[in-house]
């Protein structure tokens, strides 16, 4: 997608503003010092999926060694989230899940084993359902793969990366913005 269009204008200035947010928060979190960076738009596409469409486990790269990537969804199919007799998935595990968790997108950063919970060790991923309007941001090197999902509609997604390029000593002068 043409991302330095009028009509993207405004999205492409959220996700930015976001992606500055999303650097602060790091090193609030962390106490990480990094150096002041420029969070700007590096590629932006849309993902048509129907059914049985899915996306393998895979991570996104950017012209800049650090990258922060994002996900929105515009068109979500009915059935997502919900189990067969179509009532709302409030809560899930994935024993006997039975497909509550198709076309959702699940962030992977680690190795997950089924003894992972007798070891006292937290779960390396994270599922979360697509919903329209949700906006995720997350590094651009976590792997995360998106499941099929199956009966009739269309997932629509809009996504894009951001390169997080250090900021110069001049633009520090005549910047407000950055982190």
């Amino acid at each position: 997608m043409d991302f330095e269009c009028d009509e993207l204008k405004d999205f492409r200035a959220m996700v930015e503003n976001l992606g500055v947010a999303y650097l602060r928060h790091f090193v609030e979190q962390t106490g990480t010092m990094i150096r002041p960076k420029q969070v700007v738009t590096d590629k932006l596409w849309s993902v048509h999926s129907y059914e049985g469409d899915y996306n393998p486990i895979h991570d996104h790269l950017t012209a800049s060694p650090m990258g922060i990537s994002f996900t929105t969804w515009t068109k979500v199919p009915e059935q997502i989230g919900k189990t067969a007799d179509g009532k709302e998935v409030e809560d899930y595990n994935l024993y006997n899940s039975s497909g509550v968790i198709d076309g959702y997108i699940n962030f992977t950063y680690g190795l997950n084993q089924t003894s992972d919970p007798e070891r006292l060790r937290p779960s390396q991923s994270r599922y979360v359902k697509p919903e329209e309007g949700k906006l995720l941001l997350f590094p651009s090197w976590m792997q995360h793969a998106v499941y099929p999902f199956f009966g009739s509609g269309e997932r629509r997604t809009v996504a894009g990366n951001m390169n997080c390029f250090d900021v110069t000593e001049e633009q520090m002068k005549g910047a407000k913005d950055g982190v």
